[in-house]
Formats: structure tokens, C-alpha cells, sequence
């Protein structure tokens, strides 16, 4: 996307940030046309719908992420299919993905969700529970941390999204500075994705402009 390469040479970025392609409702043949187009990462908000499209594609060397709130009964699934998931917040998903992890696929990506605004209709952990989330996953073989995810309140001032971006890109670096594998702070989407590389997102997770509206139901 242009607008992802504009917003990267405007932050003075080494690299631009990474587009996630969020297929949420839409159809394996949608992803597909985008896969013959280059784009290699999706995201899915929901285990079931994305086996699915896991299976249908899976001769194209596709790199799935989790990126919707992941049920405990639903981690088993969600770490044998999935490349990364993008939304862990609690301890109870970071011992059961990390005990149902295939071996053969090798180390299940992950980010720590960050409920950075503290809006009681979002998932996330608080901040002050990302360091022992952290030394968790660390400490488990099955799984690689990569960084932070957040889906700051959708305030209509600017100044106040930039505050929650600014914060998260904080709390990123003082991860990242206990561990070089920590590249990945992802935040940001259709409508804000300027604004999210910016502050610092390193990928972003954008949908409706790439697919066009979802498909009701």
C-alpha cells in the first residue's frame, strides 16, 4: 500500500511497516487474488473461520496470524494452525499454547496484547502486567515473543490516538531493550495507520481498504 510506504519515508523509517491483510469475513478466494499479488501475511479474528482458509490455501505459503480474542478452550487449535498469534493477555493462554505447540512447526510466534486505553469492552492486559507475560513466554520453549499489540480507544481528536500510540511505543521499547528477537510492535489500522507509524508500529493491520467491505453476517 501507498499509503504505508508514504507514512514510513515521511517517519524517516530504515524500512516501512509491515501490512498485515485482515480477511475477516471474507471469502479464501479474496485472500488469494491478494496472495497472487504479492501480499504474504494475514490475519484472522476467528479460529474456526480461519481452518477453513488455513486448509484451502495452504499450498500458497501463507503466513497466518491470530488476531481476534483467543477463547482458552480454543488455544489447542489456535497453536497447531496459526504462524503467530497476536493477542495473548493472560497466563492461561501463554501455558496452553505453549503446551500444545507442534514441535514439527517450531515456535509459535506471539505478541502480548496491550489494553493500553483500559477500556473495560477490550481485551488486553494492563500495562503492569506485561513484564511477567514477558518473562513468561520467554521462558518457554514452544513459543517466540516478537513484541507488543494494542488497539488504542478510536478517539475522533487525533492528539489523544497519538498519546495511546506514543505510550505503547514506550512500553515497546522498554521491551524490546531486554531482547533483540522483540521487533514487532503492531497497532494501527485502516484509519490511522499515518498516525500509528508515526508513533512507531512496526506492522499494520488493515482490512476494508484492501478488500473492500466485509460481507454481512
Amino acid at each position: 500500500m501507498s499509503r504505508i510506504q508514504n507514512a514510513s519515508r515521511a517517519a524517516a523509517r530504515p524500512s516501512p511497516a509491515r501490512l498485515l491483510a485482515v480477511g475477516k469475513r471474507h471469502p479464501a478466494q479474496a485472500i488469494a487474488a491478494l496472495a497472487a499479488a504479492g501480499q504474504r501475511a494475514f490475519g484472522e479474528n476467528y479460529v474456526q473461520e480461519a481452518a477453513g482458509k488455513i486448509e484451502a490455501l495452504s499450498g500458497l505459503g501463507l503466513e497466518w496470524h491470530l488476531i481476534g480474542h483467543l477463547q482458552s478452550n480454543k488455544a489447542k487449535q489456535a497453536a497447531e494452525l496459526f504462524d503467530w498469534v497476536q493477542t495473548v493477555d493472560r497466563m492461561k493462554l501463554v501455558d496452553a499454547l505453549a503446551t500444545h505447540r507442534p514441535a514439527a512447526r517450531g515456535a509459535l510466534h506471539v505478541l502480548v496484547q496491550v489494553n493500553i486505553d483500559d477500556e473495560s469492552s477490550k481485551h488486553g492486559c494492563p500495562p503492569s502486567e506485561v513484564p511477567a507475560l514477558v518473562a513468561a513466554i520467554r521462558a518457554a520453549p514452544s513459543l517466540r515473543l516478537r513484541g507488543l499489540m494494542a488497539i488504542p480507544a478510536p478517539h475522533a481528536d487525533p492528539g489523544r490516538r497519538r498519546d495511546a500510540f506514543a505510550r505503547m511505543r514506550r512500553l515497546f521499547d522498554t521491551v524490546a531493550g531486554q531482547d533483540p528477537m522483540i521487533d514487532t510492535l503492531s497497532m494501527g489500522m485502516s484509519d490511522d495507520l499515518e498516525l500509528a507509524i508515526s508513533e512507531g508500529a512496526t506492522m499494520v493491520r488493515v482490512g476494508s481498504s484492501l478488500f473492500g467491505a466485509r460481507p454481512s453476517g
